[in-house]
């Protein structure tokens, strides 16, 4: 009696499984995060400004952070088989250079969705464009130096979502207040993204990949990422009482506290526990970047027209 074989996929198209893998939707989270948190701080009704604002998320997720990955991916693929050979492209799950189309095509609309949010979101939307393909693609290659790589991504996940938002449902350029703001949490962000590092430490090594462990070695890094996230939250809450905010400025502080806190756990282990203090620790940030948003909102701050 002839077996029948399981369906297969060609060989030379991948299953949009892997598609969804190499886009990494888990990596979505901090741009869509920080997006809505501009949107919360523009001032803008919430209700009747949804349609942008959602269009504005789809923009700083799926489509400018989802191509990132893509880039990444296909420009880190020999870096990743020694790292983390399960990935999509050095597992083969991806064939041939479609990590690379998928990487252009994903570019490509970002820039035509963020052209109907206005000139300041295009602008803005090819500035990270720009630093995605910098940050892995030769001849910059930004990530070989875990002082410009990280600081390219930090702003690109955080500031850039921030004040798009903003201008986006503001209809100009944000207010000077609301720059600092997502430039600090931009800056924090470099931080958050050392954090990452800690786990591919030799494989980085091997491929003369400079993060901050490998330049500084691990508890160095540590105290580093500690200090880079700390200090621009202290800058936010100092910020937050200059403009007459004490209650939010008294909970951020509360929230930075718990980090630092928990920084003195990190501090003892940071490789074994680089993976837990980021899921405790990015949560507290990411708290203390609502509540800011929320504090921002009641000020009402002035927009530039465009």
């Amino acid at each position: 009696m002839a077996i029948t074989p399981s369906p297969t996929f060609r060989s030379d198209v991948p299953h949009p499984s892997s598609v969804i893998a190499l886009l990494k939707p888990i990596t979505w989270f901090p741009p869509m995060w920080a997006y809505a948190c501009g949107a919360i701080a523009s001032g803008a009704p919430l209700l009747a400004s949804a349609p942008i604002a959602l269009v504005g998320i789809l923009l700083a997720g799926p489509l400018l952070c989802g191509s990132s990955q893509a880039i990444n991916d296909w420009f880190d693929r020999h870096v990743d088989a020694i790292n983390e050979p399960d990935r999509v492209i050095p597992s083969g799950r991806m064939p041939g250079r479609w990590g690379l189309a998928i990487a252009i095509i994903t570019s490509v609309l970002s820039a035509l969705v963020a052209a109907l949010l206005g000139p300041f979101v295009f602008f803005a939307a090819l500035i990270g464009i720009a630093f995605a393909w910098a940050y892995s693609a030769p001849p910059f290659r930004f990530k070989r130096n875990g002082w410009l790589g990280n600081g390219v991504v930090g702003l690109s996940y955080e500031t850039l979502p921030w004040i798009t938002a903003a201008a986006a449902l503001q209809g100009g350029a944000p207010a000077p207040a609301m720059l600092l703001v997502a430039l600090l949490y931009g800056i924090g962000a470099h931080g958050i993204l050392t954090l990452n590092d800690f786990k591919s430490i030799r494989g980085d090594r091997q491929m003369g990949i400079a993060t901050l462990p490998v330049l500084h070695g691990a508890q160095n890094a540590a105290r580093i990422a500690c200090l880079v996230m700390a200090v621009p939250q202290v800058g936010v809450a100092a910020l937050l009482l200059h403009h007459g905010l004490p209650l939010a400025a008294a909970l951020l502080a509360l929230l930075i506290g718990v980090q630092i806190a928990c920084m003195a756990r990190f501090l003892r282990d940071p490789v074994a526990r680089a993976v837990w203090y980021s899921a405790i620790g990015v949560g507290l940030y990411v708290t203390g970047m609502m509540v800011t948003a929320v504090a921002l909102r009641t000020l009402a701050l002035p927009v530039f027209a465009m």
